[in-house]
């Protein structure tokens, strides 16, 4: 175990996670649903696959071994993570980046970081160790620095002008993304649970000669497979009733191959956090539930950095600023905090 190299993951996975919207900004003349939807064919079936296939021996073979419980149960997982992931983007679309990151993740961090310790039966050890207090002290740490960014992003809102909100942001829309990303962040939540379901599926791959950083891959290709079959699911229904089947063969007047170029980036983008999640929970030690968190306060602020670069920002008053730099402080002190009772943990 190794809780250091493990916090690097989760920043790198973090980093991919706040990066891969920034891509959707050169695509043109699409309708949300077609190139959410081919952003998704790399995310959730490409991807998943082409690193497993490199990584997992005798993966066929594991997939056909695993418990049927365990890939019942974080393919169901994988759906209804699936359904947060559709919404998630939507509350991006609605809200932009940096106030959309926030307010769904602030959820899905609570919901996410302690639901399964609690429904396992651990959290009770957890609250009796020196290690398990630092580390749920680490994940209320994250839960204020959330609850400041989700601040400065309700600031900024109402300080904004309405010009401002549609030029950095299109489809700016607070109430409605205001109830998506509630939604979203309740559901986004199950990834965790589908990563713990799986674990007899990552076991499995190490019995078969998978390293032990690369032991989620095959259960990724599980959850995924779920995720696929939503966010597919309802992009096809929104691109019938939108009209916008033909986005696929037509960019009216952009350039088709440069919308599906950045979607593809976007997709690939969006895998490696997933990829570095999986890598890095590997690596947190008995308390590895926290990385769901860790991993998100990452997000939040690599989501507020591109916010602020793509000057969603523009308008805020200083007051709003320096709720949103204090935010990020306490979120980037929540990972220390974190990272030392994983230490404690294998110390």
């Amino acid at each position: 175990m190794n809780p250091a190299l493990g916090i690097l993951l989760h920043a790198i996975g973090g980093f991919a996670a706040g990066s891969f919207y920034i891509a959707f900004k050169k695509v043109k003349n699409w309708s949300w649903e077609s190139y959410w939807l081919v952003n998704g064919l790399f995310t959730w079936v490409i991807m998943p696959w082409v690193i497993a296939y490199f990584t997992v021996p005798e993966l066929i073979t594991i997939i056909q071994e695993a418990p049927s419980q365990s890939l019942f149960w974080t393919f169901l997982f994988g759906i209804c993570w699936g359904v947060g992931n559709l919404t998630f983007g939507l509350s991006l679309r609605y809200l932009g980046m940096s106030l959309g990151m926030a307010m769904v993740l602030g959820l899905t961090t609570a919901f996410g970081t302690l639901v399964p310790p609690i429904f396992t039966g651990e959290f009770e050890g957890l609250i009796t160790s020196a290690s398990g207090q630092f580390t749920i002290a680490g994940v209320l740490v994250c839960l204020i620095g959330i609850v400041f960014t989700g601040w400065a992003g309700v600031s900024k809102e109402r300080e904004q002008s309405s010009e401002d909100k549609q030029k950095y942001i299109k489809d700016f829309n607070f109430k409605k993304g205001l109830m998506v990303a509630v939604f979203s962040g309740i559901m986004s939540a199950c990834f965790a649970f589908a990563i713990q379901s799986g674990a007899p599926i990552a076991e499995l791959s190490v019995k078969h000669g998978t390293s032990e950083l690369w032991k989620n891959s095959a259960v990724l290709i599980v959850i995924m497979g779920g995720g696929f079959i939503t966010n597919a699911g309802l992009c096809v229904v929104m691109n019938i009733k939108n009209h916008s089947l033909t986005d696929y063969v037509n960019a009216r007047g952009a350039s088709l191959s440069t919308n599906y170029l950045f979607c593809a980036i976007a997709g690939i983008t969006g895998f490696m956090e997933f990829m570095f999640y999986g890598m890095g929970t590997t690596k947190m030690g008995e308390n590895d539930f926290v990385s769901f968190s860790i991993h998100l306060a990452f997000v939040i602020v690599f989501s507020t950095m591109w916010g602020l670069i793509t000057h969603e920002w523009k308008g805020s008053s200083r007051r709003t600023m320096k709720l949103i730099f204090v935010g990020i402080l306490i979120l980037m002190f929540s990972t220390v905090v974190m990272g030392f009772g994983n230490y404690l943990s294998v110390a």
